[in-house]
């Protein structure tokens, strides 16, 4: 598999590398962005879960660099906003930890978007990520080759602990998302589960969806399956065993709210199977 050369991700320009890279459609890259959660189901009174969060070739395996935690938010129950604790990044990881205190379903999201732009200005690239109300004022309008792209991501998990609850499930309306309508902390090895693929509120109707087990790095096939969603934008998965897996979609379209500027929304979960 191509591997593709970054810089050190300490170096003054990595951030808006990495910005850009993660707003490209996520089958295009060969790196994958991703959460790992400790565990997805849980039971007793003082229950944590410990979070990785990576950027890497090889799924679950963090070799290239931490995914920041920009927009982090965690979903209770009751839909108020959990704290995550203990954030820390290291050279290939970014990791968190955070409290399960009530029973039901979690939700555990990265997400965020924002507009790049690239343009030729005294024989040089210029490059730029901000807001819409930033690109105004500092991207010339009538700037030589200017390409202007708008990036929606959400990266996400979900945990129960206890009796599964549906309230943090519901759809935020906004960019592409994941609605269950197999609860995503109940998938059986063996046991098709269905999901359903929004964009921005709709149904996302014949979008492809990728889904890859976990441990990439110990065997020789990638063992994607590759779904298209339906009219509804339903979607069945058959799982090929128990174990932890990416599933990954992407949508590129002109419906950025802005003239001349192409959107690109990605969405990433990562899902554990029991046996």
């Amino acid at each position: 598999m191509p591997r593709l050369r970054m810089p050190r991700p300490w170096s003054r320009s990595w951030p808006l590398l990495l910005a850009a890279l993660l707003a490209l459609p996520l089958p295009a890259l060969a790196h994958r962005a991703w959460l790992l959660p400790s565990a997805t189901v849980l039971s007793g009174d003082d229950a944590w879960v410990s979070v990785d969060a990576a950027v890497s070739n090889d799924l679950f395996y963090f070799e290239h660099f931490p995914l920041p935690l920009d927009g982090l938010t965690i979903m209770a129950p009751d839909g108020s906003e959990v704290a995550a604790e203990n954030q820390a990044r290291g050279r290939y990881r970014s990791t968190f930890d955070f409290r399960v205190a009530q029973a039901g379903t979690y939700r555990v999201a990265v997400a965020g978007g924002g507009l790049t732009a690239s343009w030729r200005q005294d024989g040089q690239t210029r490059r730029w990520r901000g807001t819409r109300e930033a690109f105004a004022r500092e991207v010339p309008a009538n700037a030589e080759g200017l390409r202007v792209t708008l990036g929606q991501r959400r990266i996400e998990f979900f945990v129960t602990r206890g009796a599964p609850s549906d309230r943090a499930l519901q759809p935020i309306n906004e960019g592409l998302e994941l609605v269950p309508i197999t609860h995503p902390n109940d998938l059986v090895a063996g046991e098709p589960a269905r999901f359903r693929m929004l964009l921005d509120g709709k149904p996302a109707a014949g979008i492809e969806v990728s889904v890859i087990p976990g441990g990439i790095r110990y065997r020789d096939q990638l063992k994607e399956v590759k779904l298209r969603t339906d009219a509804e934008g339903a979607v069945t998965v058959r799982w090929d065993g128990p174990g932890m897996y990416w599933l990954s979609a992407s949508v590129r379209d002109d419906r950025s709210g802005l003239p001349n500027v192409q959107r690109n929304a990605s969405y990433a979960a990562t899902l554990e199977v029991l046996p």
